[in-house]
C-alpha cells in the first residue's frame, strides 16, 4: 500500500504567530501522515518541516533552483528541480491532500493548482476560496486531513 503524503503551502516569509501555527500543525500532522512535502525553502515551510520532524516524520522540500543545500535544515529529502515557481505544481502534485497557511501570490497558485488537479486543499487562516475547505485552528486541520485520507479522496 502506497504511503500518503499530506502537503503543506504558505508563504516564503512569516509572521512569528504563523511560524508557530505552522510548527504545531506539522507537529501534529506527522501523528497521522508520516510523509510531509513543501517547498523546502523557509518561512512557513522551514516552519512545517520543523514541527514535523519533531513528531517523528520524514520532510521532503521541491526546491525551485538546483542547490540542494537553499533547502531549510529540517528537509529529509531535497528535491532540486531547476524549475524556479513552476515547481509548485510538483509540490501539490505530489501530495494526497494539501494544508494551505497564509501566503501570498505563490500559495494562491497552488491552491488553484490542487483545484485543478482534484487535490483537496484545507485553508487555515489562508485564502477563502470556494471549492477550498476552510478550518480555524489546527486541530481542525489535522481532523479534515483525517476525514478526507479515510474517504480516500485525492488527484492522484
Amino acid at each position: 500500500m502506497r504511503k500518503k503524503i499530506v502537503g503543506v503551502i504558505g508563504g516564503h516569509r512569516c509572521t512569528v504567530e504563523v511560524e508557530q501555527l505552522a510548527q504545531g500543525l506539522g507537529k501534529k500532522l506527522a501523528k497521522v501522515v508520516g510523509i510531509l512535502v513543501s517547498g523546502g525553502l523557509s518561512g512557513t515551510m522551514k516552519a512545517v518541516c520543523q514541527g514535523f520532524k519533531a513528531g517523528g516524520g520524514v520532510t521532503i522540500g521541491i526546491i525551485p533552483g538546483y542547490d540542494k543545500n537553499d533547502a531549510n535544515k529540517y528537509v529529509d529529502i531535497v528535491i532540486p528541480t531547476g524549475l524556479g515557481l513552476a515547481r509548485n505544481v510538483l509540490v501539490v502534485k505530489s501530495a494526497d491532500v494539501v494544508v494551505a497557511l497564509p501566503g501570498k501570490a505563490g500559495t494562491l497558485s497552488e491552491i488553484a493548482y490542487c483545484l485543478q488537479f482534484g487535490i483537496p486543499v484545507v485553508s487555515l487562516k489562508s485564502w477563502d476560496i470556494p471549492g477550498v475547505a476552510k478550518v480555524k485552528t489546527v486541530r481542525g486541520a489535522v481532523d479534515k486531513v483525517k476525514q478526507i485520507l479515510k474517504r480516500g479522496l485525492n488527484g492522484n
